[in-house]
């Protein structure tokens, strides 16, 4: 290879490398929307990696032909390209519809981040940003969307839309959420919430609840119901368990007396985190089982997710629901 081309390739990879590590930097606030179109393309450059092998950054304009099909749509541009049979798809076909449910509760806004990039998040930004990902994900499959938000309050309603006006509205109010400061909130009602945001879900839609489930309500029974409810009218329901695991579940913190308060209540405790480390560890443990097997017998998926992790699981989640869901 000439050494000058060599070296211009290796100029573009380091040019590269300096415009990822400014977008790495990005604050998340007043830069969702680019910071959406990263994540989802990343995850799609590395489709081929991944058991998704068979969708391509242009499978939102194409579904895979069945046999038996009509072939007058097939594109057979794409078929040189790929070896493989896509039909083309039009406006006219019945796409999917989604609600996104956010909590936006005092124990969302952990831990507190001034300055919220795409690897530094928080549990509120985490969620922001991959529901803003998901929504860059059903714009492509021309997908409507609508968004609910909750903290002590029913805080936010859309229904569900797929024109480019209402995507921006859902993407200004999820901004939003990043720079309302949550920490003396209310106490939170999750299954309250749940409930009425049912009642609002009239359309068979695939719903993704975002939520660490850390609340005032404690009757289980009553949470389950809610989600119960949310499946009425045939919806399938997506359950993102969100956590900063390192802190929240395994409880790792230094064996330094500290203070612990409960965001939402007030109520505070001082103690040595080692002490306690095991039988919290055993506590949680034993929550998330529950919580898994409960989901299971309802038909709701549950997936864990932590804030120190990337998106590809909300999104290989989402390409698996939506062949599912169709």
């Amino acid at each position: 290879m000439p050494t000058v081309f060599r070296r211009h390739i290796i100029l573009g990879e380091r040019d590269s490398m300096k415009l990822q590590a400014v977008i790495n930097n990005l604050e998340l606030s007043g830069n969702l929307e680019l910071l959406a179109s990263q994540v989802v393309e990343g995850f799609i450059s590395g489709m081929h990696k991944s058991p998704f092998h068979g969708f391509s950054s242009e499978f939102a304009e194409h579904k895979i032909y069945n046999q038996g099909e009509s072939t007058r749509h097939i594109d057979w541009k794409l078929f040189g390209k790929t070896d493989k049979l896509y039909t083309k798809k039009y406006d006219e076909e019945t796409n999917l519809r989604c609600h996104l449910i956010i909590d936006n509760s005092a124990s969302m806004h952990y831990p507190s981040i001034k300055k919220q990039s795409i690897n530094n998040l928080n549990k509120i930004g985490f969620s922001v940003l991959a529901s803003a990902a998901l929504m860059k994900f059903l714009k492509k499959q021309r997908d409507a969307v609508g968004l609910s938000i909750y903290s002590d309050a029913y805080d936010f309603y859309a229904p569900e839309k797929g024109s480019e006006r209402h995507r921006h509205l859902l993407l200004n109010t999820l901004e939003g959420l990043l720079i309302k400061n949550k920490l003396n909130a209310a106490q939170t009602k999750t299954y309250t919430y749940l409930h009425q945001i049912a009642t609002k879900i009239h359309r068979r839609s695939l719903i993704f609840l975002f939520t660490d489930l850390f609340q005032t309500e404690t009757d289980q029974e009553k949470l389950f119901q809610a989600l119960q409810h949310l499946k009425y009218n045939k919806h399938e329901v997506v359950f993102f368990h969100v956590m900063d695991k390192e802190k929240e579940f395994e409880f790792q913190f230094n064996n330094t007396p500290k203070r612990f308060v409960d965001v939402e209540t007030g109520v505070s405790i001082d103690l040595f985190a080692e002490n306690i480390k095991e039988s919290y560890e055993k506590m949680m443990l034993h929550f998330q089982e529950e919580l898994k097997l409960r989901c299971a017998k309802y038909g709701i998926t549950y997936v864990e997710v932590d804030v120190n992790q990337n998106f590809n699981k909300i999104l290989q989640t989402y390409l698996v629901e939506r062949q599912k869901f169709i």
